[in-house]
């Protein structure tokens, strides 16, 4: 799994952005002509000091280090107690350095105390905005993964749908076949065997190549022709050229398994099926012929086109009419390479 990316301020920037502010903090003195390169480097290191203190104390105190929430407001308890502390050690700096270096003249304690507090909120907001920014970025990152394990449990789930409908219905055409004695019996259950082999086979794979996709279909368009005879009628016009090509498994099939299911199939009325290439897509036509009281939530289709959206990035698209209805699927060209 992807490692989470951790909230970082570059050293850089830390330690840039503080010498900037204490040169900043010493350009008056380059115009004051009372006061002199020693008082200039004390009054710079003060600056800094307390620039890299603010950068490190509002760094730990986000909610990465501590129990606290991040605020909504840019203005909270977090920026009160930040300027607290702020002026707590602005003065112990400047009490330290007047000891340690015995500075005969200094600037005003309410000078350093207004230079802190300024350089506490500007450093405090950055970081605000910075850490916001993140926050961000990161429930994007965490939306997307979300929506990439949600994408991939609907394929594996699909994946492994094998409608239990179309076996119990095999089973019972089976049964009829052994009661009458059909000699096609054995055949029969050759290919449910083998149907049920190639499911096995197929559903750890991602892709297959179109050419496999098209015996599985075979397998299973027999035992519908076992079921409806010439109630149901498929036309494979594929061109073999796009054979090489890939698509996830059992795709012409649940295509196929959605015709029957909105459709009337019967000897009256067969359901004829015409798969075709066009451009770089495959097309599954039928003839629409509902069955009455047929409802269509979409689901099936929708979840098919998940599973092209989560493989091959590419939609599938629809063009429905009065009279036929097809569902045209794009052809990953890319498999061998991959």
């Amino acid at each position: 799994m992807e490692k989470v990316k951790r909230f970082q301020v570059s050293q850089k920037v830390i330690w840039g952005s503080s010498i900037a502010l204490a040169i900043l903090a010493s350009i008056p003195k380059l115009f004051d002509a009372v006061s002199t390169l020693h008082d200039i480097i004390i009054n710079s290191s003060i600056t800094l000091l307390f620039s890299i203190f603010i950068w490190y104390y509002n760094i730990y105190s986000l909610p990465r280090f501590s129990n606290q929430r991040t605020g909504r407001s840019l203005f909270n308890m977090r920026l009160l107690l930040s300027v607290f502390a702020g002026i707590a050690i602005m003065v112990a700096l400047v009490i330290a350095h007047q000891e340690l270096f015995q500075v005969a003249k200094m600037d005003a304690p309410i000078m350093f105390e207004l230079r802190g507090i300024l350089i506490n909120l500007i450093v405090y907001m950055f970081l605000h905005l910075l850490f916001q920014n993140y926050q961000t970025q990161q429930m994007g990152v965490e939306l997307e993964r979300t929506k990439a394990v949600n994408l991939g449990a609907q394929y594996e789930l699909l994946k492994q749908q094998v409608n239990p409908h179309f076996l119990f219905n095999s089973l019972n055409t089976l049964k009829s076949m052994v009661d009458i004695q059909d000699p096609q019996s054995s055949d029969f259950i050759l290919k449910l065997s083998d149907f049920y082999r190639f499911t096995l086979e197929s559903r750890k794979m991602d892709l297959i190549p179109l050419s496999e996709e098209l015996q599985i279909l075979d397998s299973y368009v027999y035992l519908l022709k076992a079921r409806f005879e010439d109630g149901f009628v498929l036309e494979n016009e594929i061109d073999t050229k796009q054979y090489y090509s890939a698509i996830p498994p059992f795709t012409l099939q649940l295509l196929i398994e959605n015709c029957i299911k909105h459709n009337v199939v019967s000897l009256d009325k067969p359901l004829k099926i015409k798969l075709y290439t066009e451009n770089e897509f495959l097309v599954v036509e039928n003839k629409i012929q509902l069955k009455r009281g047929a409802v269509s939530t979409g689901v099936g289709l929708d979840n098919i086109n998940q599973r092209f959206m989560h493989l091959i990035h590419k939609e599938i698209e629809i063009d429905k009419n009065e009279s036929t209805f097809k569902v045209k699927i794009p052809l990953n060209y890319d498999y061998h390479s991959n």
